[in-house]
């Protein structure tokens, strides 16, 4: 069975000048590189330039006084408010426990270890 050629397909023009002079691939490739991060540059700064806006329009509405409606908060009173409504909400109901279960559940099982050795002497 005869051998395969070590190179049965002659080398096109672009891959045998990127094999001679590597730098042709990389530079373009590196000039891109570059290039696109300058490029993403813009897109970024109206992003930021856009939440600024929204930031300084919410701004804007509260220097008119949206924020004078506003009633104050005492922790304490929300705490004792909150507290009285839990008491209301709820009341406890037993739950129908599974045929066989006794009332108050299973007894622990014995512990594996407390066995006595039958040792004979």
């Amino acid at each position: 069975m005869p051998t395969f050629q070590s190179n049965p397909i002659e080398p096109s023009l672009l891959s045998r000048t990127i094999k001679k002079h590597p730098w042709l691939f990389g530079v373009p490739f590196c000039l891109i590189i570059v290039g696109a991060s300058f490029g993403l540059q813009t897109f970024t700064q109206t992003r930021y330039d856009l939440q600024d806006q929204k930031t300084k329009q919410v701004s804007s509405e509260q220097a008119l006084g949206l924020d004078r409606a506003k009633k104050k908060i005492d922790i304490r009173e929300e705490y004792f408010r909150l507290s009285a409504a839990s008491e209301r909400d709820w009341e406890p109901k037993r739950i129908a426990r599974p045929k066989g279960l006794p009332e108050w559940g299973v007894p622990p099982s014995e512990p594996r270890g407390s066995e006595p050795n039958d040792s004979k002497s």
